[in-house]
C-alpha cells in the first residue's frame, strides 16, 4: 500500500483534462457573540491545499426561538470594529505557531464577509493543529500587537473533517496568548485588550473537498530492449513508481506485476489515485525504477527514468517514450546510451469517490484497542517491564495508544472506544482471558475518550495477573462481529493491537483476518519491546496477501510497525509518535475505499453548506 497524503496542486498553467488544483475543502466559520447586541456574524473563507476553509454565517434563528447574539466584540468607541482573521498552523512536535495567512480587513462592520481563501494540505494520518485569531484593525500596521484582539479558537483539521457534515462549532475565547506576525514572540492577550478565558462568540467551521483530488488515473506501459540480467534466460522485469516528497525524498506508490522471461514486456494497466501518484502536484517529479525480478529478493536494477503527472496526462505520444538509464553504467561507459526504453501505451483519468466523501456523508470510524497482558511483558511493578507505570513518562503501550488514538478519535462522534485486554488471568476466578474489557464491564467495554482508555488500562494492570499465551484471534473476531452487523457503509471499524511477542494462535489469527477482510474493518498492529516480529510482517500482507485454508484475504487490511523503530536514536518523543501514527494510519483511507468500492457502496450526500464567497487565493508568502 502507498502511504499517501491528500494535498493540492501547486499553481500551474492550465492544460486540457488537467485541473490546476486538487483535494481541497471549504471551511466555514461563523462568529457569534454572547453580548446583548443585535445578531451579526463573521464570515471567513480559507482554502486549504486539500481543503478550503470558509467562514460563513450561521443560519438566522427563528424569531420565536431565543438564541445567543452572534456579532463580534465591538472595540471601537465611535464606530464598529474593522475585523481581520489570522490563521496559524503548527508542525508536529513543535509548540511554535506559524502564521499561515490573513484575510482582508472589513471596514466598520460587525457582520463581515471575508473573501480571501487559503490552501492547506490535509493528511488523515497526521494531527494538524489550527488556530484562528480575530482582531479589530486600528491602523495600517502589520504588527498584530497594534490592534485589538477579539478572540481565538483552536481545533485540528481532523476535528473539522470528522464532524457531522464536516461542520464544527467552537467557542471563541480570549485565550492566554496571542502570537504576533510571522511567528515572532507571543505576548499576553491582555496586553492588547483581552481578558483571558472570556467567552466572546462562536466560530463554525465547515470543510469541503476540492473536486479534482478524487481523480484516479489508469495507465499502461510497455518496454523495449531492456538489459538482459539473467545468465540462462531473459529478464523478468517489473517497475516501481515513486512520488517525490517536499523534503526531496521519494515514497513508493506502485509496483507493477512481474512479466517473466522477456526484454520487451507489456504490463497490465493499473489504476492509481492521482494524489498517491504525485501528491496532487502535477509538475512534481515521479521516479520510475525498472528491475529484473529474482526469487531470492535481490532484484537486479536495470535502470530508471523520471516523469510527471502533467507529462503522463499527454497520453500516448513521443513525449511519453522514456530512456531507461543506469547511472553507474553511464558513468563507466562513454558509449552507453540506455538500458532500454519504456513507453506509455494508454492514459485515462476519471473521478472517484474519496475517503472524505464518505466522512462528509456521515460515515463514522469506530476505534477499538486491544492490549497484550501476557507475562513476557515483565512484572508491571518493575521498571524493566513494558507495562511499568512511571510517574515521569508514558510506557510504550500508552505512547502508541495515545499517538494513534488522538488522531482517529476525530472521526468518531461519540468518542466512546471499546478497550480490550488479552493474555491475562482476570478476577474474580483467575481464569485466562483473551478478550476481557479493560473497564470491567463485559456488556459495554467502551471508555470515554482516549484518556478514558488510558485510565482503564492503568486500572487493569492493578487487578489482573499477566499470563499467556499471545492469542490475537479472539479480539479480531470481537471487532469483526461488530463490523458484520453494519455493512451499509455507515460505519468502519479500526482495531489497534499493541503486543510484545510472538503470536501463539497464528493459524486462527490468519483465518480471523481473512474473514475480517470481507468486512468494513482494518487492523493496526504495533509491536513493542525487542522480540522478533517476523509473524507480524507476514500478517501485514503488503508483499504476499495472507491466506487461510485455501482462501486468500479479499483485501489487505493489516498494517504492522515495530515501536522500537520510532524511539531509538534520541530525538523528540512527540515527533517520534507523530511518525508512528503517520505510518500506521496512512493506509486506512485506501483500505476504507477498497471496502466501499468492492461492495458498491456510495457515500451519502453531505448536508448542504453555504456557497463560499469568492475564489481561492494562494497563501501569503
Amino acid at each position: 500500500m502507498c502511504h499517501g497524503a491528500h494535498p493540492a496542486v501547486r499553481a500551474a498553467a492550465a492544460q486540457p483534462g488537467v485541473p490546476s488544483r486538487t483535494h481541497a475543502f471549504t471551511l466555514t466559520l461563523s462568529s457569534r457573540s454572547h453580548s446583548a447586541h443585535a445578531h451579526t456574524h463573521t464570515q471567513l473563507t480559507l482554502t486549504l491545499s486539500s481543503l478550503t476553509l470558509t467562514l460563513t454565517p450561521a443560519p438566522e434563528p427563528c424569531p420565536s426561538v431565543p438564541s445567543p447574539r452572534r456579532q463580534l466584540l465591538d472595540k471601537d468607541t465611535f464606530s464598529k470594529s474593522d475585523p481581520l482573521c489570522v490563521l496559524y498552523t503548527q508542525r508536529p512536535g513543535s509548540r511554535q505557531w506559524r502564521e499561515f495567512g490573513r484575510t482582508e480587513v472589513i471596514d466598520n462592520s460587525l457582520n463581515p464577509d471575508f473573501l480571501r481563501k487559503f490552501v492547506l494540505d490535509y493528511f488523515f494520518e497526521e494531527k494538524q493543529n489550527l488556530r484562528f485569531d480575530l482582531y479589530d484593525v486600528d491602523s495600517k500596521s502589520p504588527d498584530l500587537s497594534k490592534h485589538d484582539f477579539l478572540g481565538q479558537a483552536f481545533c485540528t483539521l481532523g476535528e473539522i473533517v470528522g464532524s457531522a457534515g464536516s461542520r464544527l462549532e467552537k467557542p471563541l475565547t480570549m485565550g492566554t496568548v496571542t502570537a504576533h506576525a510571522r511567528g515572532r514572540r507571543p505576548a499576553p492577550a491582555v496586553s492588547n485588550g483581552g481578558i483571558p478565558g472570556k467567552k466572546c462568540g462562536t466560530i463554525i467551521l465547515i470543510a469541503e473537498e476540492l473536486g479534482n483530488c478524487r481523480d484516479v488515473a489508469t495507465l499502461q506501459f510497455c518496454a523495449n530492449k531492456l538489459d538482459k540480467k539473467d545468465f540462462f534466460g531473459k529478464s523478468d522485469p517489473f517497475m516501481v513508481f515513486y512520488r517525490s516528497n517536499e523534503d526531496g525524498t521519494f515514497t513508493i506508490c506502485h509496483k507493477t506485476e512481474v512479466v517473466r522471461n522477456t526484454l520487451n514486456p507489456v504490463w497490465q494497466a493499473f489504476a492509481i489515485p492521482v494524489r498517491a501518484l504525485c501528491n496532487g502536484d502535477y509538475d512534481r517529479a515521479i521516479k520510475v525504477e525498472v528491475y529484473d525480478w529474482d526469487r531470492d529478493g535481490s532484484h537486479d536494477f536495470i535502470g530508471e527514468f523520471t516523469t510527471s503527472y502533467r507529462e503522463l496526462a499527454r497520453g500516448q505520444s513521443q513525449f511519453n517514450v522514456y530512456e531507461v538509464v543506469n547511472p553507474r553504467k553511464k558513468m563507466k561507459k562513454k558509449k552507453y546510451l540506455n538500458s532500454g526504453t519504456v513507453t506509455l501505451l494508454s492514459f485515462a483519468v476519471e473521478s472517484d469517490h474519496t475517503f472524505l466523501d464518505y466522512i462528509r456523508g456521515g460515515t463514522q470510524i469506530n476505534f477499538t484497542v486491544a492490549i497484550d497482558f501476557t507475562a513476557s511483558n515483565g512484572n508491571p511493578s518493575q521498571s524493566t517491564s513494558l507495562h511499568y507505570l512511571s510517574p515521569y513518562q508514558l510506557n510504550a503501550y500508552a505512547m502508541a495508544l495515545k499517538a494513534v488514538g488522538e488522531i482517529i478519535q476525530d472521526y468518531d462522534s461519540d468518542k466512546m472506544f471499546p478497550a480490550l485486554g488479552f493474555g491475562a488471568k482476570i478476577p474474580p476466578d483467575g481464569r485466562v482471558s483473551h478478550e476481557f474489557p479493560l473497564n470491567g464491564d463485559a456488556a459495554n467495554p467502551a471508555c470515554s475518550g482516549i484518556e478514558g482508555v488510558l485510565e482503564a488500562y492503568h486500572r487493569s494492570l492493578r487487578s489482573v495477573q499477566l499470563y499467556g499465551p499471545t492469542n490475537f484471534a479472539p479480539v479480531v473476531n470481537h471487532v469483526a462481529r461488530s463490523a458484520a452487523a453494519v455493512l451499509d457503509g455507515s460505519q468502519y471499524f479500526v482495531l489497534l493491537i499493541i503486543t510484545d511477542g510472538v503470536i501463539s494462535d497464528m493459524a486462527q489469527t490468519k483465518e480471523a483476518i481473512v474473514n475480517a477482510a470481507k468486512l468494513p474493518m482494518s487492523i493496526i498492529i504495533v509491536g513493542v519491546g525487542q522480540a522478533e516480529f517476523d509473524a507480524m510482517v507476514e500478517l501485514d500482507g503488503d508483499d504476499i496477501r495472507i491466506s487461510s485454508r485455501g482462501k486468500v484475504a479479499e483485501r489487505d487490511i493489516v498494517q504492522f510497525v515495530p515501536f522500537r523503530d520510532y524511539v531509538d536514536g534520541g530525538g523528540s518523543p512527540v515527533l517520534s509518535m507523530a511518525r508512528l501514527a503517520k505510518d500506521v494510519l496512512a493506509e486506512i483511507p485506501d483500505q476504507f475505499i477498497s471496502y466501499m468500492k468492492a461492495r458498491g457502496i456510495k457515500p451519502q450526500p453531505a448536508p448542504p453548506s453555504p456557497d463560499p464567497p469568492g475564489s481561492p487565493v494562494p497563501p501569503q508568502p
